[in-house]
């Protein structure tokens, strides 16, 4: 799973001349909220980002109604972007996981994709939810368990082995460490089968723990 596989291709851009209103109402239009601004070739110059088009309160506290208009129809993209020396980018072959993960140190909502210095993508939060949305087969009823084991070679092994014989297939699985005990693991494990049998062929796996068990 590599960014190129989720992001936006060809993604709505901006040119630094546009005027703040214009962008505004371009980006209303295909419903996004970070817009990349570029000049020749598609090569990134900016990102627009909401907090660029939040306007400075303290530049119009002396202007009337008549001056405010005038002043918002003047102010171009280029004076409020970020720049593109300050814009966190990625490549496409990233791997998705990577780019999630830039995105939370950064604290920014999404990243212009980059080849070459050309502007070929956009991946935003939206994007990674909607992978992880797919990674977890939201869209398929399942009984979904989360499993508690610990920390060691084999434990999830024997919990597939558990499932594979009594030939059911898994829709999705997932695991992560316990932030509070490194010592143990959680796998999160949907099922196509009856919710009882389930419960039981995973409670007949020694040392581990079934903390939840829903249909999803």
């Amino acid at each position: 799973m590599l960014v190129k596989d989720y992001m936006t291709k060809h993604p709505p851009m901006g040119e630094p001349g546009m005027s703040i209103v214009e962008a505004r109402r371009y980006m209303a239009e295909h419903h996004i909220r970070h817009l990349p601004i570029v000049g020749d070739g598609k090569r990134l110059v900016g990102l627009l980002t909401p907090q660029g088009l939040m306007i400075d309160l303290t530049r119009l506290g002396s202007l009337d109604m008549w001056e405010i208009g005038s002043y918002l129809a003047r102010l171009r993209v280029e004076e409020v972007m970020i720049k593109a020396r300050d814009v966190v980018t990625i490549s496409p072959d990233t791997p998705i996981e990577q780019a999630a993960r830039v995105m939370v140190e950064h604290q920014i909502g999404s990243l212009p994709v980059i080849e070459d210095g050309v502007v070929v993508g956009m991946i935003t939060d939206s994007d990674l939810l909607r992978q992880l949305m797919e990674l977890m087969s939201t869209e398929v009823p399942a009984v979904r368990v989360t499993v508690r084991m610990p920390m060691r070679t084999g434990e999830l092994a024997k919990l597939v082995a558990a499932i594979a014989a009594r030939g059911w297939g898994i829709e999705a699985l997932g695991g992560v460490v316990m932030p509070k005990d490194p010592n143990r693991w959680e796998a999160v494990i949907k099922i196509q089968a009856p919710r009882d049998e389930v419960v039981a062929a995973i409670r007949s796996v020694e040392s581990q723990e079934i903390v939840d068990v829903r249909e999803a």
